[in-house]
């Protein structure tokens, strides 16, 4: 039989460590000090984290440290830093989203076990192939990625392969998400996510507000749960099932964690009780994400946004007395119950009084405050608290007989007037043995029994043991003090404890010879070349705007590949090259698209993802590597350079400072950067067309009213998002206010930069003329860039801003503090007992 796959749980606190050590992990996430995706999550000391990753190793728990953000140059040295503090601490593996930290990682510690983020944006054997040379171990495949997806890849790579199966589901492909930084300078790449999905959107189309109702969380998922499809997911040979925990407590740990242990070695009696704790603790509606396929009408309730629990039942009658609901579900004295409208535009909650049996249903009280007016028959019922669900899970790491315990082997021998001697093996082949400080003797009264010995030796209540089997062959009547017999205990327990959690010494090169290494890869700048300018358009018709401009490559990037062709004919004969963008994602049989751009041969090919690279690779055909590539420092930029990448756009997570470091550490001639562009934020596999706009559950049956309508978002200070499908039916939400960098040009000519871009989206053919006429003014031309700013304010609708190139301190920290080890002094826990003592 095959072995289950791992259960991966996420840990910030010993409450979440314990949960999950007790629950049944395999393994656990644990943020990087400093450097991780959870920004708002308790920062750890070393010394903490060390004590986390020795408790979790005593009960034979992974730690895998979660470094999952960018890294930008200047922070290279503190990372190299950091790593030589935390590496020496032992945790079995890092989860990396930034190729360059990986390519750092391999060199200071090239034994050191890697794992591929989902931030890495990972949707494909092609991707794995590219990044055989990282020497990464384990891929963590994008949340968006079918059943047959993930089959289909899982039979094209001998790597490990991890997925996400329950937990907040992000809206944008993780790693590709601007939302948070274009709107607010909180960067999802560097752990500081702003949720701008679960925010209340309206919907135009065509410049009109469509009337959706109630509907206003337009693109907030439900919470994926994943707990049907993990046998399907371990048949398919999926080695690790990752759960989500963002900001989530101790008990939403326990309770997923048990429910996957369970369900992946295919003995969960009951899922759907299993489902209503999970969603009892916490849950936005439960949806088992893309595992098949996309489904535009289910992935988003478009109602509700926020924690609401288990939907139980609705309400048949109101009265003095109280609240009659008809639901099948159990509800107790001290739940709190949330009743809202069918449309969820009203809501009333508070904590249950009495509950009663009544028929079909429950007659529910309340305390005397509770408006009892506001609620209505009809509402639906919802259980988004349950103290008595609560103290189940909370005693799973509170209650030290449910604690995790390692069974352990005994053998005991020995002969008169010698010492007795003890060997003893735990379940991971650990053995140790031990001798007594004193010799068997000839009993006068009570001699050893065999029941004797093993209540002795079986006295491991205060420790993580229990006495699995025991053998004893020793000498009738002989005695020995039951003191001897305690002491030998406590040896064995003290040596297995230790063997435990050993880990083999990791050959890790100096902070010194790291940062030499690092200054190697720094490229020699070029000569500085003349400034040129590119243009991208989404829209054919926009090439109509070009004849005749001081522009040198024209990149295209259409919705339909059968514009192609004709384009690149048109842009030819304007004299200029002709570049073509591949999609932001490739899925497994996406390769249609990357066909139509081999076929046509362009000079150049704007790749936005890490397939695309490898399906590219040594065709002869220059390539360009995008922003989506996510390159923020110089050892992932010469990593790109050696894969092919003959210029690249560096992450739009660098503002001007961190831009302008990275610039004093590779070849400017290689980088193109964006002048001017509506910063494309979400990028979604939902589409927004589809859900709102039709009853389609996909492209096959939506209709296609992409082809129809021109859709924006607005948000709730009345911005526009421009929304766009691409060639797979992606959807990407635009900033509606332009971004430009017409500031930086002074200093980025100066540096030896020579590639500017204008980005358009749907500017009509001649607005999208006088942009470039703009920008080439100010680039080639030098005119003053109040000049250009006027200019562009007759064409840009909302104006224009720096955007977050110079939004330098935007985000404040917002960690929470870190419950000392002392303070747990008093905990139950022999394993975390065994730390306070040390």
């Amino acid at each position: 039989m095959a072995t289950s796959p791992e259960i991966l749980a996420p840990v910030g606190t010993w409450d979440m460590l314990r949960a999950a050590v007790h629950n049944g992990a395999d393994a656990v996430y644990i943020g990087m000090p400093g450097f991780n995706a959870r920004g708002r999550t308790a920062t750890l000391s070393s010394q903490e984290l060390g004590a986390m990753i020795e408790y979790a190793h005593l009960y034979g728990v992974k730690v895998f440290l979660a470094c999952n953000i960018l890294i930008f140059e200047k922070e290279l040295k503190d990372v190299v830093s950091l790593l030589e503090e935390v590496l020496p601490l032992k945790p079995d593996a890092c989860i990396v989203q930034d190729i360059g930290l990986v390519r750092l990682l391999r060199f200071m510690a090239p034994d050191f076990e890697v794992h591929a983020s989902t931030q890495m944006t990972i949707t494909n054997s092609l991707a794995i192939d590219l990044t055989e040379d990282l020497g990464i171990r384990r891929y963590v495949l994008a949340r968006e990625l079918s059943l047959s997806e993930l089959a289909s890849i899982r039979t094209e790579t001998t790597k490990e392969l991890e997925v996400f199966v329950h937990g907040a589901l992000c809206v944008s492909y993780s790693g590709q998400c601007l939302t948070s930084e274009s709107l607010g300078g909180r960067s999802a790449n560097r752990g500081q996510c702003a949720q701008s999905c679960r925010l209340d959107y309206e919907l135009l189309a065509d410049g009109k507000k469509v009337d959706l109702g109630p509907k206003q969380y337009l693109v907030s998922p439900q919470d994926l749960c994943g707990l049907d499809d993990a046998p399907a997911l371990a048949d398919i040979g999926i080695e690790s099932f990752k759960i989500e925990g963002r900001l989530k407590s101790a008990e939403y740990v326990a309770s997923t964690v048990r429910s996957y242990k369970a369900a992946s070695q295919r003995a969960l009696a009951d899922s759907r009780s299993s489902k209503n704790d999970m969603a009892r603790i916490f849950s936005r509606g439960f949806f088992n994400g893309w595992f098949n396929g996309v489904n535009h009408q289910k992935l988003v309730n478009p109602l509700l946004s926020s924690h609401h629990g288990l939907l139980i039942g609705t309400v048949e009658t109101v009265s003095p007395q109280g609240v009659r609901i008809v639901s099948s579900d159990p509800v107790v004295a001290g739940d709190g119950v949330v009743f809202t409208s069918t449309d969820q535009q009203s809501e009333v909650g508070g904590s249950v009084f009495s509950a009663s049996r009544d028929g079909s249903g429950w007659k529910l009280t309340f305390s005397r405050d509770f408006d009892l007016r506001s609620v209505k028959a009809g509402m639906l019922v919802y259980v988004n608290a349950s103290p008595q669900v609560q103290a189940e899970y909370r005693r799973a790491f509170l209650d030290k007989s449910l604690f995790k315990k390692i069974p352990i082997n005994m053998t005991v021998s020995g002969a008169l007037h010698e010492p007795l001697h003890v060997r003893v093996t735990d379940s991971d082949g650990n053995v140790v043995e031990a001798s007594s400080a004193c010799n068997l003797e000839p009993a006068t009264s009570s001699p050893l029994s065999h029941q004797s010995l093993r209540e002795g030796f079986g006295a491991l209540g205060g420790t993580v043991y229990s006495l699995e089997t025991f053998e004893a062959q020793l000498p009738d009547s002989c005695f020995l003090h039951s003191r001897h017999i305690k002491e030998i205990r406590r040896s064995v327990c003290r040596q297995l404890d230790a063997k435990r959690v050993a880990r083999p010494d990791l050959p890790i090169r100096s902070s010194a010879e790291t940062m030499s290494w690092i200054s190697g890869h720094e490229a020699a700048p070029r000569t500085h070349a003349k400034p040129q300018l590119t243009v991208l358009i989404r829209e054919l018709r926009q090439l109509d705007a070009l004849h005749g401009l001081p522009i040198s490559t024209v990149y295209l990037d259409f919705e339909f590949g059968k514009e192609y062709g004709p384009a690149a004919e048109r842009v030819r004969a304007m004299g200029y090259r002709v570049g073509i963008a591949t999609t932001r994602i490739l899925k497994p049989g996406e390769n249609a698209h990357l066909k139509v751009i081999q076929r046509l041969r362009p000079d150049e090919v704007l790749v936005r993802n890490l397939g695309a690279l490898q399906f590219f690779r040594g065709s002869g055909l220059t390539l360009v590597g995008d922003f989506s590539l996510n390159v923020s420092n110089s050892l992932t930029a010469a990593w790109f350079t050696e894969k092919g990448i003959a210029r690249f756009t560096p992450s739009y997570d660098l503002n001007s400072q961190q831009l302008l470091d990275l610039l004093e550490h590779v070849d400017p001639g290689q980088i193109e950067i964006t002048a001017h562009q509506y910063i494309p934020a979400f990028h979604m596999e939902h589409c927004v067309f589809a859900a709102f706009l039709s009853t389609g559950t996909s492209f096959r049956d939506c209709g296609r009213p992409c082809e129809k309508h021109r859709v924006e978002l607005r948000d709730r200070t009345g911005a526009l998002h421009p929304l766009k499908p691409d060639a797979e039916c992606r959807n990407t939400m635009f900033n509606g206010v332009p971004q430009s960098a017409i500031s930086l040009f002074p200093d980025l000519v100066a540096r030896g930069v020579a590639s500017f871009r204008i980005e358009g989206l749907f500017e009509e053919p001649e607005v999208l003329r006088t942009k470039v006429l703009a920008y080439a003014d100010a680039l080639l031309h030098s005119k003053p860039k109040g000049d250009v700013l006027t200019k562009l304010g007759i064409v840009e609708r909302y104006g224009v801003t720096d955007g977050q190139l110079y939004n330098i301190n935007a985000y404040k920290d917002r960690k929470k503090p870190f419950v000392p080890l002392r303070d747990l002094q008093q905990s139950p826990d022999p394993g975390l007992r065994r730390f306070v003592e040390e």
